[in-house]
């Protein structure tokens, strides 16, 4: 089963049809996902059906104020006319410092999944709706499965 699924992604991508991916997209990621509301994002068109995306986030609260920056290498497939979904894996690096006086301050890695849709308006306007699941590897701050499903509006040139 599991290799039918890698051939059946990998038959997928080969037969793509070309989109239009923008050079670059920039704007906010709204979501939720161990405490990151919200992000700075910005995609890198590579081809007509890759591209790269980083994305700044933060939090501050009473317990702790945390960075992370992740990024993703994406392929993108046409559904029709403007609507694309896309998948794409990475990862990234954050750091967290605690408010209550505690030792509990840190830095983490963690890996990530990444799959949505997305609209490409006639101008340069991308909505998107994405789920991406992130597996933190240190101890402490973000050291479990996390889900985070997001809107992104995003300002293409």
């Amino acid at each position: 089963m599991k290799k039918l699924v890698i051939l059946g992604l990998l038959l997928v991508g080969y037969t793509a049809t070309a989109q239009d991916i923008s050079d670059h997209a920039i704007g906010l990621r709204l979501g939720g996902n161990n405490g990151f509301g919200t992000e700075i994002s910005y995609q890198l068109g590579l081809s007509n059906t890759n591209r790269l995306e980083l994305d700044l986030g933060w939090k501050d609260n009473n317990d702790y104020d945390a960075y992370k920056l992740t990024g993703l290498y994406q392929w993108v497939w046409n559904i029709d006319g403007g609507f694309n979904w896309y998948a794409g894996g990475g990862g990234g690096l954050g750091s967290w410092n605690s408010n209550r006086g505690a030792t509990n301050d840190g830095f983490y890695a963690f890996v990530a999944g990444d799959v949505g849709i997305e609209y490409n308006f006639d101008f340069p306007l991308l909505l998107s709706l994405d789920f991406r699941p992130e597996i933190g590897f240190v101890k402490g701050f973000n050291n479990d499965l996390d889900f985070d499903l997001a809107l992104g509006i995003r300002y293409q040139f």
